[in-house]
């Protein structure tokens, strides 16, 4: 396996927005390359991982194996390459914009609790189309003929 992963995700699942995003992630990571960690879960202690809760509320952050942390705009580029889908944030890393997507990601996090008040309705269609798109799933698997396992919103993997 790639020495990246797997990449440790440490990210709010107080926060909807982030929670949706992880989601969206975990039920890609087909290969096992992501690690969810809730840093609002009970008990959270932002010191093993090298940093305070205050950083990791200010922007998501990756861990790498080696310890290494991946902030912001960095830590999801890694992550969507991680299952396969690196193509859709490869342009906030181009050269003369990546300073601004990466400005533009710190105010998103900045304001995620506001946005995510706001984006409810949205995320909550969202939300209900990943459930039935699962359950869909489900029906088709015959007496176990196949895995399937929901994703949880600040489950540790």
């Amino acid at each position: 396996m790639d020495a990246r992963y797997p990449l440790t995700l440490l990210y709010d699942a107080a926060c909807p927005v982030c929670s949706l995003e992880m989601d969206h992630l975990r039920e890609r990571d087909h290969d096992g390359r992501l690690a969810f960690v809730d840093i609002a879960a009970p008990g959270f202690d932002a010191a093993a991982f090298g940093t305070t809760l205050a950083a990791l509320h200010a922007e998501v952050h990756g861990v790498r194996p080696d310890g290494t942390h991946l902030i912001g705009l960095s830590a999801l580029r890694e992550a969507y390459a991680a299952v396969g889908l690196g193509w859709v944030l490869s342009a906030t890393a181009f050269g003369p914009l990546a300073p601004w997507f990466d400005a533009g990601y710190r105010v998103f996090a900045r304001y995620r609790q506001p946005i995510s008040r706001a984006a409810a309705p949205l995320i909550a269609a969202l939300r209900d189309q990943r459930a039935r798109r699962f359950a869909a799933r489900a029906a088709r698997c015959q007496a176990g003929a196949c895995a399937v396992s929901p994703a949880r919103p600040g489950e540790a993997s």
